[in-house]
């Protein structure tokens, strides 16, 4: 197909975290920031293609918004491609970048870096059937092969198949003997190799991502890359996403309150549960929310301990807030 890509503000994005960025939070995160990247977690091309429920469904408001995929057949990811395009997503992201044991056994995630022309083959296959942008998630090496000429060479195979958008996780994976959440957090972070890779590259869209905490240090990449890609403190910490439009994206706008956050979650709260979806679908992700604040106890123990009680609904979040308030 020819390209047609619209160009994507990728100053700061929401990483793909399984369990967490699902389109509840997805929506909630997107009533702070206008500008931010979201990603959906995870999803792999056998559940799309085999699976019985719908892994693409998602809300409109969370434009702009791409789908991750997990996979290394090329045909089957053009499949998935193709249907992500059909339903508007405005990107899709190949994950080569996830160590766990499930994913490796797929031959998709992060020991994907070790076969760079079949990643190179995956993109090629996938830019052929849509018109939005395919990019890649990956790590700066793995196991033994971790040196920066490793990196650049897998990079370079792949841009030449037509991928010019690299998310660069700045910490190695070890395939064998750590956990996911420990490869999330040993491996050290090595900033200084995504940055130098900007500069060998420079045509290339590179963001970094790991261990990013504050908006402060985002703009200190952003001097020198075209993104930054915040995960986990994103979701416990998710206030911080207030700020992006205006400190990072230049936009003039008002910064709601917590307050005005949580008034604008409420209508989509009682949609939810009417249409018979649990509350605790949605309060898991909004715990974070007072983060910091007097009474972020009390609001986080009333709702773990309600939220998930039969017929509970808007009512359980203002009461949560109402205890809160009593605190302060």
């Amino acid at each position: 197909m020819k390209s047609k890509e619209k160009k994507l503000d990728r100053t700061l994005s929401i990483a793909p975290m399984l369990d967490w960025t699902d389109k509840h939070y997805r929506y909630f995160a997107r009533l702070m920031s206008s500008k931010a990247l979201l990603y959906t977690e995870m999803v792999t091309t056998g559940a799309i293609i085999h699976g019985k429920g719908d892994y693409l469904a998602y809300n409109e408001e969370e434009h702009p918004l791409a789908l991750q995929l997990g996979g290394s057949d090329p045909q089957a990811l053009a499949i998935c491609a193709k249907a992500a395009f059909d339903r508007g997503y405005d990107e899709v992201n190949l994950n080569v970048g996830c160590p766990s044991d499930r994913v490796q056994s797929g031959r998709f995630g992060a020991c994907l870096m070790s076969e760079p022309q079949l990643v190179a083959e995956c993109v090629s296959s996938m830019k052929q059937v849509v018109d939005i942008p395919i990019t890649v998630k990956t790590r700066i090496g793995i196991d033994e092969q971790d040196s920066y000429a490793f990196l650049t060479e897998f990079v370079e195979t792949v841009a030449e198949a037509g991928c010019d958008t690299f998310i660069i996780h700045a910490r190695k994976a070890w395939l064998n003997g750590l956990s996911p959440k420990e490869n999330r957090e040993i491996p050290p972070l090595d900033y200084a190799r995504v940055h130098q890779l900007k500069q060998d590259f420079p045509t290339l869209d590179l963001s970094i991502n790991g261990g990013i905490k504050t908006l402060a240090e985002a703009k200190l990449h952003l001097q020198t890359l075209d993104g930054v890609m915040i995960g986990r403190e994103a979701y416990q910490n998710p206030y911080l996403l207030a700020e992006v439009d205006q400190q990072l994206c230049g936009m003039e706008r008002s910064i709601l309150s917590r307050d005005q956050v949580l008034d604008a979650l409420l209508p989509y709260i009682e949609r939810h549960v009417k249409q018979g979806g649990k509350l605790n679908h949605i309060t898991r992700h909004i715990i974070g929310l007072y983060q910091g604040e007097m009474g972020s106890r009390v609001w986080r123990r009333y709702l773990s301990e309600n939220a998930h009680k039969s017929g509970a609904g808007a009512e359980v979040v203002l009461q949560a807030r109402e205890k809160m308030a009593q605190v302060s």
